[in-house]
């Protein structure tokens, strides 16, 4: 499923075709730790907030609730600098590889997959 994205994006038109949108125009994105493997979080991006990850370095999403683009960092100085960026083989969810400063999740936490725990690994 696609959808025209929400505003003009410079996203290589290569790249922009590939991607498998929601309805509302976005693609989920996985921000893990570059070294390590830790899954930091999920955020969103359309194509505008992937064209500023790939071309800033600096880890760029879409916020569903407040309706703009926000850059991992730039309110909290827990910054994401991007490492690498990938499409998983269904071109429908994005993993972008970080250097994360500080907490990644907006409570204060490193991960956001830390708190509710359902199953813990062996």
């Amino acid at each position: 499923m696609t959808s025209t994205p929400r505003t003009p994006s410079d996203l290589d038109p290569a790249i922009a075709a590939r991607l498998k949108r929601s309805a509302d125009g976005l693609v989920p994105a996985i921000a893990q730790q570059h070294d390590t493997g830790e899954v930091l979080m999920l955020g969103w991006m359309d194509d505008e907030a992937l064209h500023r990850t790939l071309t800033t370095g600096r880890a760029t999403y879409w916020s569903r609730s407040r309706q703009e683009y926000w850059v991992k960092g730039d309110t909290s100085g827990h910054v994401q600098h991007v490492k690498g960026v990938a499409l998983d083989c269904d071109a429908d969810t994005i993993l972008v590889k970080v250097d994360q400063v500080g907490a990644a999740c907006h409570t204060g936490t490193r991960t956001c997959f830390d708190t509710d725990v359902l199953l813990a690994a062996e």
